[in-house]
């Protein structure tokens, strides 16, 4: 498993957002949260975040080489005439389903 999200309750009341990996350990803690559907929408932002976002190093340290930026992935759009609409197959140039024919 890549890791998840767990909503907790924050010590000075709302919620806050804690991003846990794939072995079990805390890799970051969200701000606090007013309501469940607002720490929802940070869990939204923080996954669009995390997919494009570049590393800032603001660190006063420099005994290290400068950070390299991971390899950026392209999201390929499928064509526009091909469509899969919960089957798992391809419903044609339409985008529509076919109706099923019983025997």
């Amino acid at each position: 498993m890549a890791g998840y999200f767990e909503l907790v309750d924050a010590p000075d009341g709302g919620y806050r957002v804690k991003l846990i990996d794939g072995t079990g350990a805390l890799m970051a803690i969200s701000v606090t949260f007013p309501t469940k559907r607002a720490a929802a929408a940070g869990v939204a932002k923080a996954r669009e975040i995390a997919g494009t976002g570049l590393i800032r190093d603001l660190s006063e340290s420099q005994d290290s080489e400068p950070l390299k930026q991971p390899p950026v992935r392209q999201h390929v759009k499928a064509p526009k005439n091909i469509g899969v609409l919960g089957s798992g197959r391809p419903t044609g140039t339409t985008g529509q389903k076919r109706a099923r024919t019983h025997h």
